[in-house]
């Protein structure tokens, strides 16, 4: 199951069924199945906060996930600032729908197992990432 929560922020405007369906359809393209994921949606103050005292990173980010996956069953809480997806959106130069629906995607493909430390994993990750987006315009 899949579940989608705001706290202290709006919850933003997702189709959940929709979005579900889409994840799972990610998922199985690696031989993956949703078990427990819980997509938080915070403000940039929420997610410094959880960096700092569960990360211990003193700055902002787009997404924090804390994996829980067993063999190929997917379960994790995926943090999300929507501050950020928009403050990204406008640097990238992308609608805030699609960067949003990129960083639902990249919290999956890490439960997944796709890591994006090093460049050529961030390669990898982003390559992932259009594939998974690809999908959910199909």
């Amino acid at each position: 199951m899949i579940t989608y929560n705001a706290i202290d922020i709006e919850q933003p405007q997702i189709v959940p069924a929709a979005t579900t369906a889409w994840l799972r359809c990610v998922a199985k393209n690696y031989g993956k199945r949703i078990g427990d994921i819980a997509y938080v949606f915070v403000s940039d103050e929420e997610i410094l906060r959880i960096n700092r005292e569960f990360i211990g990173h003193d700055y902002y980010t787009d997404h924090i996930g804390f994996d829980r996956s067993a063999h190929d069953i997917l379960s994790g809480d995926i943090y999300i600032s929507l501050d950020t997806v928009r403050t990204n959106a406008e640097l990238f130069g992308r609608p805030y729908e699609e960067e949003l629906h990129r960083v639902i995607a990249h919290g999956l493909l890490h439960l997944c197992g796709i890591t994006d430390k090093t460049p050529d994993e961030r390669l990898v990750m982003e390559d992932a990432e259009n594939r998974a987006l690809a999908l959910l315009t199909t």
